[in-house]
């Protein structure tokens, strides 16, 4: 019997020296490698990081917000608020990595790329799946995560990217105006904030091009507010999402169950709880110190990369489609209206984005009253 077992024992033996004195090669997995987030019907719609999740990004100001509003408007996408934490945790991703002597200590104590490239991806596929309701294809908008592009590339390889690109000289105007506080952003000088929107619009753009234009796409800010059918078409058929005009008119899913979650904390709120307008397009113009406009080329030469006019003030957008002309008319004429209820949605939505029943009550009123004011356009020259 003895004679007999020692063959196993010895192979046994030469098994464990192979696997522990020559590097790992049996790996942990997951026990369910599938998991599942369920929807208001108590569907199970599965995830994982090789689905199309959708990850737009830009400069804060460049109309992320509104991009991710209409987004949210279509019945299979989910986008909801800003994480705040996935790009985060990006920038520390990308801080272990210049660093030569962190990387050295994470080599050492084992965190390998690999470990780290799985806890990470594995960390932003649970906040997107998990910070907002269930739907079959997720989206995230955190604007500067896109400073990471090919990295999330690497990440989710199935994942899609929006890129929003506005005109610097309005992003920045917005910016100080609103006292919007970006890391490194002087909100004293148009000068400062212009080099720095440059800078980072130079590393997104760069990186959107690399990554290929089945993969990222550009999408300008005044060309989707202009004619914005025209662009979420083409967003829609990049996504590989089928029309929905649900998505020209978010404005009437704006806190409604089941519709598009606000946060209170995130500056593009009152604005999009209007529909596509133009009042934002050109308010910059006029407002820039003299020597700032004269120098713009070599302050922010990402302004004609992009095809600005960096000489033009104000310059050619384009010409609005027939919607949109209209909803700027009727927003004007009803600015008592539009204030009440922005302030009315806001003060009364909770943290998460669902509605009171004092909401809910006056979102029917407002909804004879958007009637009324629709029906009394068509009058209007």
């Amino acid at each position: 019997m003895e004679e007999s077992f020692m063959p196993w024992l010895l192979n046994a033996k030469h098994f464990f020296y192979d696997v522990f004195s020559m590097g790992p090669k049996v790996y942990m997995v997951p026990s369910d490698p599938i998991r599942y987030i369920y929807d208001e019907k108590n569907r199970a719609i599965p995830y994982n990081k090789d689905m199309p999740l959708i990850f737009i990004g830009g400069m804060p100001r460049s109309g992320t917000t509104l991009m991710r509003a209409m987004l949210d408007a279509h019945p299979l996408v989910r986008c909801g608020e800003e994480t705040r934490v996935i790009p985060r945790i990006l920038a520390m991703r990308f801080q272990w990595e210049k660093s030569a002597v962190e990387k050295k200590r994470l080599m050492e104590a084992g965190m390998t790329s690999d470990v780290v490239d799985s806890a990470i991806s594995a960390f932003i596929l649970e906040v997107i799946a998990k910070h907002g309701e269930a739907a079959p294809r997720l989206c995230n908008k955190d604007p500067f995560t896109l400073k990471s592009g090919l990295y999330l590339k690497q990440l989710f390889p199935n994942a899609r990217f929006l890129l929003l690109i506005r005109d610097g000289r309005a992003v920045v105007h917005s910016i100080i105006t609103r006292k919007v506080t970006i890391t490194g952003f002087d909100l004293t000088s148009y000068s400062k904030c212009l080099k720095k929107w440059n800078q980072a619009m130079e590393a997104m753009y760069s990186q959107c091009i690399q990554a290929g234009s089945s993969r990222c796409m550009p999408v300008y800010y005044e060309k989707l507010v202009l004619q914005p059918e025209i662009w979420m078409r083409k967003i829609l058929e990049f996504l590989d999402l089928e029309w929905d005009s649900k998505v020209l008119h978010h404005e009437e899913y704006i806190g409604k169950p089941g519709g598009i979650s606000i946060s209170k904390t995130e500056r593009s709120t009152d604005q999009v709880i209007q529909p596509v307008n133009l009042e934002a397009l050109s308010k910059w113009v006029g407002k820039m110190p003299k020597d700032v406009v004269e120098g713009m080329s070599e302050i922010a030469p990402m302004l004609a990369v992009l095809g600005y006019d960096p000489k033009a003030n104000p310059p050619n957008y384009g010409k609005p489609d027939a919607m949109v002309a209209e909803n700027t008319q009727n927003i004007q004429k009803n600015r008592e209206f539009w204030k009440k209820k922005v302030d009315i949605i806001i003060k009364d939505t909770p943290a998460k984005g669902s509605i009171s029943n004092r909401t809910q009550s006056f979102h029917k009123s407002l909804s004879r009253t958007d009637k009324h004011w629709r029906n009394t356009s068509s009058h209007m020259t």
